[in-house]
This record gives structure tokens, C-alpha cells and sequence, in this order.
């Protein structure tokens, strides 16, 4: 067997323009799957947030926490449904330097993974519209066909771990030369340490600060113009 080269991404803020558990919580308020007032217990960190008064660390942190607390008792099929219907209605909400890098890496038959901190069911469907081989995303725990309520998988808890243990498993299928990876914050630092040609996509400052001291490459995306930085100056204002 010809061993592939392998590319790493993340999704949320890196392929998808918005985030995978942000608007699947959305629409399972939407439908009634979810109580309204889970889209109450989020909106102070939303508007903390856009209003630049706080992180999107803690917005998405509260997203991942009201999703875990009402998904308990929900019909893992109604959920299901739901995020076919998120995928179809939002799959090409897609950055154009990401979307077109997947498209040139699968031409050139790069093994392409993706690693999520979103649920799985939802990586799971969004993955598959882009000709991903493998992803890894948040396993939540399913008995008799409706949801516990317990995670049984955290991808965020160590990277570096699943990156390797993942190698292992797929050893006789990729090679690491001229492996690539992309991600946009801190939490994607194991990746870009990992892979051989480093990708940093409309970084965060924390992730900014370590590329800059790295040397790694930035790309950022703006309104419909693509930078490729190679110096930069950070300022600060927190």
C-alpha cells in the first residue's frame, strides 16, 4: 500500500466560519429539542463577547456546557436529523483559503484528518461533505437510542496523545513528510508541533504570540482578501 501524506485541520474559526456546536445548539433551541431558556444561560457570554468585553473562550466554553447539560434525555435520532439539517443548510459557509487548500490536498491524495473540540455527530456530517478520511470530535454517551448526558471523549484533553496514538494506528497508511497542519488557537499548538509545515490561520493572540516566536506561517482572511504575514507587529490592547 502507497502511503499518503497527511494534512491536520481544525474546523471551528479554521474551515467553518462560524462553529459546529454554536449552531447546532441554535437550531436544537430552534426546534424545540432544547429549552429556551438554554439560549438565555448563553447570551450574557454572547454579548460579553461581541461587545469585546470578554473571551470567546468563555462563550464557547457556556455553548459546550449547555449542550452537554440539555442533550440528556434527547432522542439520539431527532438529533441526528437535526444536524443533517445544520450540515446541508450551512456546509458552504467555508473561509476561501481553507476550503481551497482541502480541494488542492486532495488532488494531490494527502490523508486528510480533522480534530474537533465540537460533538462528533456534528463532525461526523460536516467532515464528510468535504471528502475528509478522518476526524476526531466530543463522543457524547448513547443508551437505547437517547443521550445520558455523559462525555465519554474529550478531544481538547491532550492532542498530543491522540495525534500519536492516531500515527500508530494509521501507520502503514501515511507518511509524515511534508505533513501540514492548520489551526487558529493555543489548543492547536500540539498539531502545528507536530506536522512538518505549520499553518497558522486568523490566529488568536495567544497562538499568535507562539507562531511569532516559532517563525510559523500566518495566513489571514479578511472580507475577501487572503494575507500570507510575514512579519508582524502584536499589539495588545487587553
Amino acid at each position: 500500500m502507497n502511503k499518503r501524506k497527511l494534512a491536520i485541520f481544525d474546523i471551528d474559526g479554521t474551515i467553518f466560519r462560524s462553529s459546529l456546536v454554536i449552531e447546532l445548539v441554535n437550531e436544537l433551541v430552534a426546534q424545540g429539542i432544547f429549552p429556551k431558556k438554554a439560549e438565555k444561560e448563553i447570551k450574557t457570554d454572547y454579548v460579553n463577547w461581541v461587545n469585546r468585553q470578554g473571551g470567546y473562550k468563555d462563550y464557547i466554553a457556556k455553548v459546550v456546557e449547555i449542550y452537554r447539560k440539555n442533550l440528556k434525555g434527547s432522542k439520539e435520532s431527532e438529533v441526528k436529523r437535526i444536524v443533517r439539517e445544520v450540515v446541508s443548510d450551512q456546509k458552504n459557509k467555508l473561509y476561501i483559503y481553507t476550503r481551497d487548500l482541502i480541494k488542492d490536498l486532495i488532488e494531490k491524495d494527502y490523508f486528510l484528518l480533522a480534530i474537533s473540540g465540537s460533538p462528533a455527530v456534528m463532525v461526523s456530517e460536516f467532515t464528510k461533505q468535504l471528502n475528509f478520511d478522518y476526524y476526531f470530535g466530543a463522543e457524547y454517551e448513547v443508551k437505547n437510542g437517547i443521550y445520558t448526558g455523559v462525555q465519554i471523549y474529550d478531544v481538547g484533553t491532550d492532542k498530543t496523545v491522540l495525534i500519536k496514538n492516531f500515527v500508530e494506528k494509521f501507520n502503514d497508511q501515511i507518511d509524515l513528510k511534508d505533513s501540514i497542519g492548520v489551526g487558529d488557537t493555543e489548543s492547536d499548538i500540539p498539531v502545528l508541533e507536530f506536522v512538518k509545515k505549520p499553518i497558522v490561520f486568523n490566529p488568536n493572540l495567544g497562538l499568535a504570540r507562539y507562531a511569532k516566536k516559532k517563525k510559523w506561517r500566518i495566513i489571514a482572511e479578511r472580507k475577501d482578501v487572503i494575507y500570507d504575514v510575514l512579519d508582524f507587529k502584536i499589539i495588545d490592547n487587553s
